[in-house]
């Protein structure tokens, strides 16, 4: 059924009233997912009326959109969306900023330690000295990423096991918010064998000094990117810098669609919001902005590429793994990552006059109520 958006108002304003540990009948869980449903197929029209007038849109397997040089689609995203996954691994549990889409935001002084000597790979703690053990017992991936939280706040302690990982042959790359670099670590990184280099560019809201780190970076890596939740901040900040962001060489963006938790969330409360496949739940500007944003890219012929890392990506990035990892047939990893429905985080899309579902039919949903 395709519930009305005056009858879905009605009932989500009731279940936000609910006790969190009210269980919903199962008329009223219907009524939930055909709420949620009706407003993904109004967002994905949207998506498609966007995205239609982007010139030279490419997709990668059907699993992503980008647009630009082929040449310069990360190899990391490579190994992400058609290799062994985005094998992460974690070391430090700090960082020097406090960005409101942080998923950690408001949590940074709860993050558990990973240990001293110790690095986190595939939920197992291990020294640098397991290395090898690792690679001569396991399938060695196609590519690994350093993550969890700024790396950059003690870089001096990533330079062994990035050898060790280079030295096996597998593409490395890691994620900073550039505050912290260097030309000294930055060379030293490189150096060490790290592939690939990715800086959260709207953590800093666009500084020069992180701009001009990744002008240095270029001197040293294959591949320097930019990869940052989009928010209207970002989008403005960058335009207002793009000539010299796009002078540094950088070679693609990841323009990621910001989702939330229950950290984050509080920080874009009122927001349009919608949930992709019973997963991420998304501000709606967010994917909005992002495909404007490679409009702009394509008409403008900007010399990076730049990719739709969108909740979509996300969604076909863990069927993937699932996949290499001789999952059954349709597993995945993608899921919500709230205990239950946050109701009223729909209310304002429900409640906006110029938010339209593109069907609706006769039910008796209103009747129930």
């Amino acid at each position: 059924m395709k519930i009305s958006k005056k009858d879905a108002l009605q009932w989500f304003s009731f279940f936000a009233q609910l006790p969190e540990e009210e269980e919903l009948m199962p008329f009223q869980q219907e009524i939930v997912l055909d709420t949620l449903a009706q407003i993904e197929t109004a967002v994905d029209k949207h998506h498609a009326e966007l995205m239609a007038q982007i010139p030279g849109l490419k997709t990668l397997c059907g699993r992503t959109y980008y647009v630009g040089d082929d040449s310069k689609f990360s190899a990391g995203c490579r190994s992400c969306l058609t290799g062994t996954g985005l094998s992460a691994i974690r070391k430090t549990n700090k960082c020097n900023l406090n960005c409101r889409f942080c998923y950690d935001f408001g949590q940074m002084d709860c993050q558990p330690p990973i240990g001293e000597g110790m690095w986190e790979i595939g939920g197992t703690k291990f020294r640098e000295e397991d290395i090898e053990l690792l690679l001569s017992i396991h399938k060695k991936p196609t590519g690994i990423s350093y993550v969890y939280l700024e790396p950059f706040m003690e870089i001096e302690k990533y330079y062994g096991i990035i050898r060790k990982f280079h030295e096996a042959g597998i593409h490395q790359h890691m994620y900073t918010n550039g505050t912290l670099a260097t030309e000294e670590n930055l060379k030293a990184l490189a150096e060490a064998g790290l592939d690939e280099l990715r800086f959260n560019l709207g953590a800093s809201n666009c500084a020069d000094k992180v701009i001009d780190a990744i002008g240095t970076a270029k001197k040293y890596f294959r591949y320097v990117g930019i990869e940052t939740p989009m928010t209207p901040e970002f989008y403005e900040a960058f335009f207002q810098k793009k000539d010299k962001i796009l002078s540094t060489g950088v070679d693609f963006i990841n323009c990621a669609e910001l989702h939330l938790n229950p950290n984050n969330i509080d920080n874009y409360w009122g927001e349009n919001m919608y949930i992709c496949r019973h997963g991420y739940i998304s501000p709606i500007f967010s994917r909005n902005l992002t495909l404007q944003f490679m409009k702009s890219a394509a008409e403008e012929q900007w010399p990076m590429l730049v990719h739709d890392c969108s909740n979509h990506t996300k969604f076909a990035r863990d069927m993937n793994l699932r996949a290499k990892e001789g999952g059954w047939f349709g597993s995945s990893a993608y899921a919500c990552e709230f205990p239950q429905t946050p109701y009223e985080a729909f209310l304002p899309v429900l409640e906006d006059e110029e938010f339209t579902f593109v069907e609706e039919e006769e039910t008796n949903y209103g009747e129930m109520f």
